[in-house]
């Protein structure tokens, strides 16, 4: 899969890749992570690529030539998806994560200051995601989130894909909790279904954790859960 970011801070993206699963992933190329830098298409000779709001207001907008001319100078794959990562944008789940992840190219445009002059969504018609009900300094972090989150859902970046199968939300519920060694530690054990070798009881184990787990901390997913299985 082929990521590629619009952003005026390729430094933010490109370090993230120089570390652990994401690097690997992109060193055995399973994944690759390009950027764009909109300066480097501006018609402004100082390289501007933002300016004073018409009607008034604080801050900058990112002005639509920049963007659009960057954007149109990516090569776009048949089977591709561009983003732009918003607070307007849908919620991301991992239900959007599975659907990017079928994609072989995701464009992300990442903003900042204001955010984006209107047109560029108009011109561009992105899908508008964002990571919560939260604003961020630039689009830069939820788009390695995006990248992140889809990269685990592609065969060989993890090593074994039951990993991300057993993840919280893969089947609408929590994770279940993990143990390692030792044993016991400060007067906590290991639950004796974990280490008895049964793994009949240990997947019924598992599952009832993940259940009582999300009723406990998620009742919003519980609820959502029940309402899936009863229409099934």
């Amino acid at each position: 899969m082929r990521f590629d970011v619009l952003t005026l801070f390729p430094e933010l993206i490109e370090s993230h890749m120089d570390f652990s699963i994401m690097k690997r992933a992109a060193d055995d190329g399973i994944i690759c992570v390009n950027t764009v830098n909109p300066r480097d298409y501006t018609l402004d000779k100082h390289k501007k690529v933002d300016d004073t709001p018409y009607g008034g207001g604080a801050g900058m907008v990112l002005m639509p030539q920049p963007y659009v001319d960057a954007y149109e100078a990516v090569t776009k794959f048949e089977n591709s998806i561009t983003l732009m990562m918003t607070p307007q944008g849908e919620p991301f789940t991992d239900e959007i994560s599975n659907d990017l992840a079928k994609y072989e190219q995701v464009i992300i445009l990442c903003g900042h200051y204001e955010g984006f002059d209107e047109r560029i969504r108009e011109l561009i018609k992105p899908r508008e995601i964002s990571i919560g009900d939260f604003v961020l300094t630039g689009g830069e972090l939820p788009a390695l989130c995006i990248i992140d989150s889809v990269s685990r859902k592609i065969d060989g970046t993890l090593g074994k894909i039951e990993s991300a199968r057993d993840d919280s939300f893969a089947d609408g519920l929590l994770e279940y909790p993990q143990y390692t060694k030792p044993r016991e530690y400060r007067g906590l054990n290991v639950p004796d279904v974990l280490v008895n070798g049964n793994h009949k009881l240990i997947a019924e184990y598992r599952q009832s954790q993940k259940i009582e787990r999300t009723k406990a901390k998620r009742p919003d997913l519980w609820q959502k859960y029940i309402d899936k299985s009863q229409n099934c």
